[in-house]
């Protein structure tokens, strides 16, 4: 059970990581129609997450990886009864991925003007289809006991499945916000950094709004009231969330977008230890759970794996805090001149 538990954490862990470093770009790219108010300007947006947005999405097949290798029974019931909404995201980071390519290709404004809506599209569905799906685990899919899902995509689209939607894509508003004050110079710089501000308060109601609906239509809070010391992660992520707009107030857009990277990770693990050990929960009968015990591979598959991955994803991490200090500083028109540079 041990191994099973921290294959658990673990898979949780990499959910958390893929938020915290994709959730920037995919702010930036539903941001782009908004901020990017000159050629210079959508420029400088891709130029601030070109060099990072593809190893970021790393994070997003270790994550399908490890469920499906860990918790295949999970993988196979996740990407049946979620197949739309996963397509969806799909095929929106593939069109994303492509748009980044393509659009400086034929400098003609009409060909450019349909790969900048492809930017926005691109990544508005990710941000708001990531929270849908994490809501809904978090309230219980319709599952029976053979794991068929029971509904359609609207199912999915309900009340707290959408504002989970709505809570992600603030959060990653915010934090693409302040990546691109980070990144972008000038002007343009200012004007992220003042809508992350305006940001900030929606960001917050909406995230209080989510809490009280958590409480009322999901179970998560049952691991936390049978173990108070637990309410210390939501707490963090409180703290980090304050701590945004404390460093925003002082202009220091680095240590608030620190402050973001750690809100998302705190309440990406408020989900997790909330469900804990259920990984994908029947809303039909407790009973067609799928958890980390009765889902998860042999006992020497998760040996192996944790091996692997104790030796591995240090080294990930160790490379990835070296890419996003070397492309901390401004870009400045002499990098827009570059076109490798996207």
């Amino acid at each position: 059970m041990l191994l099973q538990s921290a294959w658990f954490f673990l898979w949780g862990l990499l959910w958390a990581v893929f938020f915290m470093t994709d959730g920037f770009d995919l702010g930036i790219g539903t941001l782009y129609p908004f901020l990017g108010k000159s050629e210079r300007d959508k420029h400088m947006m891709i130029h601030a997450m070109g060099p990072l947005w593809d190893g970021n999405e790393v994070w997003l097949v270790t994550a399908g990886g490890v469920t499906f290798a860990a918790f295949p029974l999970v993988y196979a019931v996740m990407f049946s009864s979620l197949y739309s909404a996963l397509m969806l995201i799909l095929f929106a980071l593939i069109l994303r991925g492509v748009s980044f390519e393509f659009r400086n290709k034929v400098d003609n404004p009409a060909w450019k003007k349909v790969w900048d809506i492809c930017i926005f599209v691109g990544s508005f569905l990710p941000a708001l289809l990531f929270g849908v799906a994490f809501a809904n685990i978090f309230q219980g899919i319709p599952i029976d006991g053979e794991g068929v899902y029971q509904g359609t995509l609207l199912t999915l689209l309900n009340p707290y499945g959408l504002l989970g939607g709505v809570l992600f894509l603030c959060l990653f508003l915010v934090h693409g916000a302040l990546w691109l004050a980070i990144r972008a110079d000038g002007d343009l710089s200012e004007r992220a950094g003042s809508l992350a501000g305006k940001l900030w308060p929606v960001l917050t109601g909406v995230a209080v709004v989510f809490l009280v609906a958590t409480y009322i239509f999901t179970p998560l809070y049952n691991n936390y009231l049978a173990t108070p010391a637990l309410f210390l992660v939501p707490l963090i992520a409180v703290s980090a969330l304050v701590g945004i707009r404390y460093f925003l107030m002082k202009k220091a857009f680095f240590i608030a977008w620190a402050a973001s990277a750690a809100t998302i990770v705190a309440c990406t693990f408020f989900g997790v230890i909330g469900l804990f050990p259920n990984l994908f929960p029947s809303s039909l009968d407790s009973e067609y759970s799928l958890t980390a015990y009765n889902a998860s591979s042999s006992p020497l598959t998760l040996k192996i794996m944790l091996i692997v991955v104790l030796l591995f994803i240090p080294v990930v991490l160790a490379y990835q805090v070296w890419a996003y200090k070397l492309f901390s500083v401004k870009v400045t028109d002499g990098d827009l001149a570059h076109e490798e540079m996207y």
